[in-house]
């Protein structure tokens, strides 16, 4: 008797499920039996350039806007930007991006020097978003954040098998609001949660000083050691570097000129993500005589060789030149690393790279504007060192390698031995 009235209510809780799940369906049916897609399809035609068959592609979008349950998720310009950023994964490039207009306004406003964020570039690496560099005086580089970091979750969710852009998208975000990374720093095997809260970052491309070797600060020099060092930081190649360039070495040249104790010249790359490839050619054209190779494209269209076009102001071998150069100096700081280091003068490189082994960006992507507000950018080739070399996945091997101390992060052990190789 126990086993029928068991049996009893197993077969009235089925049909109850039946009766709620057929209800359920039906009601669904009934409320959006009159919805009407809100797109307006202009333009389905075919490229001329190819013979694919977007038939399946449009039978699909018409299955979900007839039969897919909850209508409310139908967004057309969000299927329409997924189906586009689905096209361009399949290329397996993390630099070939679609940005939607938020994402293309972001990238914009970074390039000009002044943003919303944590102040972080970010790079894919190992198919994990991976810290490129923290900006300097970031709230980014505040939390701790350091380059090669791996960023695991983003307010708790995965990054894994996202792509850049939306990673980029959800750490952005107003002043004042705060979001939490999962972080795995280098060397490290303990994800840590950090909170950031995001400010309005202000990049200044360049900064510089000469100064006496015993008033830098952060180093150590024997005290027999005198002499005067000229330092230039170049944090990122933007829209502002190359007037901010200008000024900076200017100053820097004038004092050159009138005092005859200054050694030489540290050029600090170091966490520098990047940017426009004209810019690395007129950074490094400051270095190298007019005419000199600085970088060479692959494949070849019609200028294959980016060249030095301008007389820099020192161009003089006697010049001593320092590179600094760590795994956040990617793209156009490898560029440039490159060209001094490749450039010879009487068997002597141009300049001494001191560091570690930079990022290894070898590709170069070329920005345009899809209208209203949607940009792409897509990697048209890529880049090679004047003597061939190819960085990418690689980095540079610095002519001088040097780890910054772990238990003493105020002690610039990089920039100390480069002004000692200077003093020699």
């Amino acid at each position: 008797m126990k086993k029928v009235k068991i049996l009893q209510l197993v077969v009235l809780l089925l049909i109850s499920g039946l009766i709620g799940y057929y209800f359920g369906i039906n009601k669904v049916k009934v409320s959006w039996q009159n919805y009407k897609p809100s797109l307006e399809v202009i333009n389905k035609e075919t490229p001329a350039s190819t013979n694919v068959d977007f038939s399946m592609f449009w039978n699909v979008w018409g299955k979900l806007e007839t039969d897919y349950y909850d209508k409310t998720k139908l967004d057309p310009a969000k299927m329409l930007n997924g189906a586009i950023q689905g096209m361009i994964a399949s290329l397996g490039d993390p630099y070939t991006m679609y940005l939607p207009p938020v994402q293309n306004t972001s990238f914009k406003e970074g390039m000009a020097g002044q943003f919303s964020g944590i102040g972080a570039e970010l790079g894919m690496k190992d198919n994990q978003i991976i810290v490129i560099a923290p900006l300097t005086g970031s709230p980014a580089e505040a939390a701790g954040m350091k380059a090669g970091d791996f960023i695991l979750k983003v307010n708790g969710t995965l990054t894994t098998n996202q792509a850049l852009n939306d990673v980029v998208n959800t750490i952005r975000g107003p002043k004042g609001t705060s979001v939490t990374l999962t972080i795995l720093h280098k060397d490290s095997r303990t994800p840590q949660d950090i909170k950031i809260v995001r400010d309005t970052i202000t990049v200044k491309s360049v900064d510089g000083w000469v100064k006496d070797v015993k008033d830098i600060g952060g180093i150590k020099v024997p005290n027999n050691q005198t002499g005067k060092i000229a330092y230039v930081r170049l944090s990122q190649f933007g829209d502002a570097t190359n007037n901010d360039w200008q000024t900076t070495i200017n100053k820097i040249f004038l004092q050159m000129q009138s005092e005859n104790d200054i050694k030489g010249v540290v050029l600090d790359l170091r966490n520098n993500p990047g940017g426009y490839l004209t810019d690395a050619v007129f950074i490094a054209s400051e270095f190298l005589p007019v005419g000199t190779k600085v970088v060479s494209e692959d494949p070849c269209t019609q200028d294959c060789t980016l060249s030095v076009q301008r007389k820099g102001l020192l161009i003089d071998p006697k010049i001593k030149i320092m590179v600094l150069i760590n795994g956040g100096s990617a793209s156009a700081s490898e560029i440039v690393s490159g060209a001094l280091r490749d450039n010879k003068t009487n068997g002597k490189s141009r300049a001494l790279l001191v560091g570690e082994k930079s990022f290894g960006k070898g590709t170069v992507q070329e920005a345009n504007d899809l209208g209203n507000g949607a940009g792409i950018h897509i990697t048209i080739a890529k880049w090679l060192t004047p003597a061939g070399t190819w960085v990418h996945g690689k980095g540079l091997t610095p002519d001088i390698p040097v780890a910054l101390d772990p238990k003493d992060p105020s002690h610039d052990t990089q920039l100390e031995k480069a002004v000692l190789e200077l003093l020699k």
